[in-house]
């Protein structure tokens, strides 16, 4: 089974930001696609951004387009999530997936003044 390391979760003041990595422990060009997840107080775990390892073509959920940004280093076997313009609604868990439904141990985020 695929183990998934997460890291760059912290507290962050809102407007600030910060990068999130998630290194493999298999090859990630075998897989289709991976991405980030989070789950905020209240609100179950939702997807917010993909990735294909291909040709890095990349989705996002709309409460993050235009904020954050996936990006993947198929060598490394590692994806990263820029999040920038944080906001305190923001505050969660955020879990790298892996393929289609495997999911990290994740990393805190907390976005306060």
């Amino acid at each position: 089974q695929v183990q998934l390391v997460e890291s760059g979760g912290g507290l962050v003041q809102p407007g600030g930001s910060l990068t999130l990595s998630c290194t493999a422990s298999e090859n990630i060009s075998g897989i289709f696609m991976m991405g980030w997840g989070r789950q905020t107080p209240g609100k179950q775990r939702e997807l917010i951004a993909q990735i294909t390892t291909r040709d890095g073509t990349t989705g996002y959920a709309e409460r993050v387009k235009g904020r954050f940004t996936i990006s993947k280093d198929n060598a490394k076997n590692t994806i990263y999530l820029q999040m920038n313009s944080l906001k305190a609604e923001d505050t969660g868990v955020y879990y790298c997936i892996y393929g289609a439904n495997t999911w990290g141990q994740g990393t805190q985020v907390t976005v306060s003044s």
